[in-house]
């Protein structure tokens, strides 16, 4: 504690002074609690996962929170006013849908027949590419996967292929 020497007058202003001096700290050091988001000059609740904010909290009241709608999703406790959309497996990219988008988490995507990932995030494949061909006087030593593309070799002399065979022909004479 401290004492304060002061005229009446002059005490009552010093005092107001240093309450509005700590409101104003208090309110630029504002750290909330993990599971509180900041907005305004109230920490609110979080929404939990599959739910966005409806209504922010005040003084008078709690967040309220609506569930995500088909299409979106809310991986993680958050004050977001909206959901995320959920992110389309295209055919024309060479994706499906491993796993479909639910409430709390977004879609997952694999490569198609024939197409191998060649970026992913994870277990979602975010970019697939069509497996190599093989050219003629090749063949396939090693057929492609998911994960990874098809290994062609060269036919050895004498032999040969178009391409879509595993192995080589001997010419006949």
């Amino acid at each position: 504690m401290f004492t304060v020497k002061c005229a009446v007058t002059q005490c009552q202003h010093n005092l107001s002074f240093q309450i509005i001096l700590i409101k104003v700290r208090s309110t630029l050091s504002l750290t909330c609690h993990p599971a509180e988001y900041l907005i305004g000059s109230e920490c609110c609740p979080r929404c939990l996962p599959g739910s966005r904010v409806k209504t922010h909290c005040n003084e008078y009241r709690s967040t309220s929170c609506l569930p995500c709608v088909d299409g979106t999703y809310t991986d993680k406790a958050s004050g977001l006013e909206q959901c995320t959309s959920c992110t389309s497996c295209s055919s024309g990219s060479g994706l499906k849908v491993k796993r479909s988008c639910t409430g709390t988490s977004d879609t997952v995507c694999e490569p198609l027949q024939g197409f191998y990932c060649i970026y992913s995030v994870g277990d979602d494949c975010e970019t697939a590419q069509r497996h190599s061909s093989c050219g003629p006087g090749q063949y396939i030593s090693k057929h492609g996967t998911a994960s990874t593309d098809t290994e062609c070799s060269d036919c050895r002399a004498g032999t040969f292929s178009d391409g879509t065979s595993p192995s080589c022909q001997p010419h006949t004479q």
